[in-house]
């Protein structure tokens, strides 16, 4: 009886009717013998069919389980071993310890069993370091899987995705990419020709260009004297940029044989689907590649990431006369509808940016509305201590001088600040008066960067120009006469021309030598200037130790470094770069010292042969073709060398990639 119920204990539901039938049957009989008689045989009959229809219901359902679980089995053994999924099982040390046949017949290995699970692919060291279960694409002789570990379980299955990737490149490789074309200096070159020789000009111009895009298979349209629009695939850009649009070199070349010397930007509208939004992004890489001096090819994408190629030569002057007065008129009205202006130049301001905010804050004062210049006065370089003990002997300009923090406090709506040597938000003095200010004017000669102050009411720029300080000059000559330029203010931004061209004998053009007689003529004093710039004994020493480390990483690209326990200037390390410029062989140079405790300086020169700026930019710095520099945080010197040359290698050999 035990037995019965342990095998069957569903059954105790038959046994209590059974019981209750004896029951019924003894009170049956007590009052009826004859169905008191029958009523027991009717129960035992009833229980014998329940009993007999129980059996054969768990027989059959025993047997379905039995059946169903050894189909699961086989489901799950065929699964593992012959489904094209791959499974591999690994250990705590990352040690292979099974792969299903699908996997082992994928991979071009023998066995992989008992080795490291990441000499099959690199790329596993990343998915490795999750703690959770996390997935992974990666590409495994010609196929690409995705890959889903279970850290738990060490388990990784891969899922065959080749088919997917490849619908996915060509989706991708077939989106409709614009470019727009434009002759930098065409106007400037065909103004002074007869139409026989303009014609000669467009023709060379338009057979270059439709060779490159027949060569290619790129429709090209010539949409006016200066501008070509150009149609094609994201397909067509890859191999564009693997040539490094080569356009740019023909177009240079083709041209020089003739006498004419044309250079070419391009604006590259990328990775939408709306054809407005590309011709949107491709007007704006334009706008970008010609702030930064043209020559050049931006690629824009809608998630504002950037890549530039080229920017190979010196940026020609194209500025006039007209420009400098129409701006300076404009700056007048801004001025004017303002209580106050506001001028602020980059941290560890310079000579060209203290002399460019000297002249900025003398507009103001010639337009009788208050002008302050605003600096940290803990961030000054030798030369720039030099010039403020002279501003200290005349009280009036000194004054004129405020912390951010009593800038912020004085602002107010109708406050205009002026942002002068930079147009880069992190490289400001204080980000705080950015936010604060409703009306910013930008004015700057570096080559235009990926990051912009927003919001400009006007912008200036200028790569053509030496320094800020010559195009402030520029712009006082039409600003109202009523107040003079003092000789210290004359000074101030005659030092910052002659810093920045290092005395004339860099990015120097006509403009340059004509804002300085302007300079000489309201009082510059020259004496004073060599003055200011002169330097100690210990400068001398120290730029010297770091002359005496110079490698040469390529051939004629010169690297310098300080010692790691020492903290320089950025003007030590820019002069220092600026020395060995002038050794034979040395086309660039690169100077890394620590300028902080936290942060590595890097200054860099050239002799245009090698873009130091787009090297820097490589690093989030910038500058221009010649004169770049950067800063990294939280790296060691050894460090930066490393992340220089993969930036040099990158560039030397590419494009650059932002």
């Amino acid at each position: 009886m035990a037995s019965f119920f342990r095998k069957r204990p569903n059954r105790y539901p038959l046994v209590l009717f059974m019981l209750l039938g004896g029951v019924a049957s003894y009170l049956l009989l007590s009052n009826n013998v004859l169905v008191g008689s029958l009523f027991p045989l009717l129960v035992i009959g009833v229980s014998i069919y329940g009993w007999k229809l129980e059996q054969r219901v768990y027989e059959e359902t025993e047997k379905h389980i039995e059946t169903l679980s050894y189909r699961m089995k086989k489901v799950g053994e065929e699964a593992l071993l012959e489904m094209p999924i791959g499974i591999i099982l690994i250990n705590d040390q990352y040690i292979i310890e099974w792969a299903n046949p699908y996997m082992m017949q994928k991979l071009p290995f023998d066995t992989i069993i008992g080795e490291e699970l990441v000499s099959i692919s690199k790329d596993f060291q990343q998915l490795l370091k999750q703690e959770d279960s996390k997935e992974l694409v990666i590409s495994l002789d010609d196929n690409n899987y995705k890959v889903f570990y279970k850290a738990e379980e060490k388990l990784l299955y891969f899922f065959d995705i080749t088919e997917q990737v490849e619908m996915e490149s060509l989706y991708y490789g077939d989106r409709t990419v614009i470019s727009v074309l434009f002759i930098d200096n065409y106007d400037e070159i065909a103004q002074g020709m007869d139409d026989q020789t303009r014609g000669q000009l467009n023709s060379i111009v338009t057979s270059c260009v439709n060779n490159w895009g027949a060569k290619y298979g790129i429709y090209v349209k010539r949409i006016s004297s200066d501008r070509f629009l150009a149609v094609y695939n994201e397909s067509i850009l890859v191999e564009l940029e693997k040539n490094k649009f080569s356009i740019l070199d023909d177009i240079r070349e083709t041209t020089s044989k003739f006498g004419f010397s044309l250079t070419l930007s391009v604006g590259v509208g990328v990775g939408s689907t709306s054809l407005v939004e590309l011709g949107e992004l491709a007007q704006s890489s334009l706008d970008l590649v010609l702030g930064r001096g043209g020559d050049q090819v931006a690629i824009k994408q809608p998630n504002g990431k950037v890549k530039f190629y080229g920017g190979k030569t010196n940026p020609v002057e194209k500025r006039t006369r007209v420009r400098a007065r129409v701006i300076s008129h404009a700056l007048r009205d801004l001025i004017q509808d303002s209580d106050k202006v506001f001028v602020m130049g980059h941290r560890m301001p310079d000579m060209d940016a203290i002399g460019s905010a000297v002249g900025v804050r003398k507009m103001a004062e010639m337009n009788k509305v208050e002008g302050y210049v605003v600096v940290d006065f803990n961030e000054f370089d030798s030369s720039v201590l030099r010039l403020m003990d002279e501003i200290k002997e005349k009280p009036d300009l000194y004054n004129r001088f405020i912390s951010p923090e009593e800038a912020i406090n004085k602002m107010t709506d109708k406050t205009l600040l002026v942002v002068v040597d930079t147009h880069k938000p992190s490289l400001v003095i204080d980000e705080k008066l950015l936010q604060k200010a409703e009306k910013i004017v930008v004015i700057d000669h570096h080559r235009r960067g990926e990051e912009f102050i927003s919001n400009t009411m006007l912008v200036y720029m200028e790569p053509y120009a030496s320094s800020t300080s010559e195009l402030v000059t520029e712009l006082i000559e039409y600003q109202p006469k009523n107040e003079k330029i003092s000789m210290l203010e004359a000074t101030s931004m005659l030092a910052g021309i002659i810093v920045d061209t290092k005395s004339f004998t860099l990015r120097t053009g006509a403009r340059t030598f004509e804002a300085a007689s302007y300079l000489r003529t309201h009082g510059a004093d020259t004496i004073l200037v060599q003055s200011l710039l002169k330097e100690d004994l210990d400068t001398y020493i120290e730029r010297s130790k770091i002359v005496q480390t110079v490698e040469f990483f390529r051939k004629g690209i010169a690297i310098a470094q300080g010692e790691e326990s020492i903290s320089y200037s950025q003007v030590l390390l820019a002069q220092t770069a600026d020395i060995l410029l002038t050794m034979s062989n040395v086309t660039a140079s690169f100077v890394i010292g620590r300028r902080s405790e936290s942060t590595i300086g890097i200054s860099a020169r050239s002799l245009g042969d090698v873009n130091v700026q787009l090297v820097m930019e490589r690093l989030n710095g910038g500058g221009h073709l010649t004169n770049a520099a950067c800063q990294l945080e939280n790296k060691t010197i050894e460090e930066a060398i490393t992340l220089l040359k993969d930036a040099i290698m990158e560039i030397i050999e590419g494009g650059n990639a932002e």
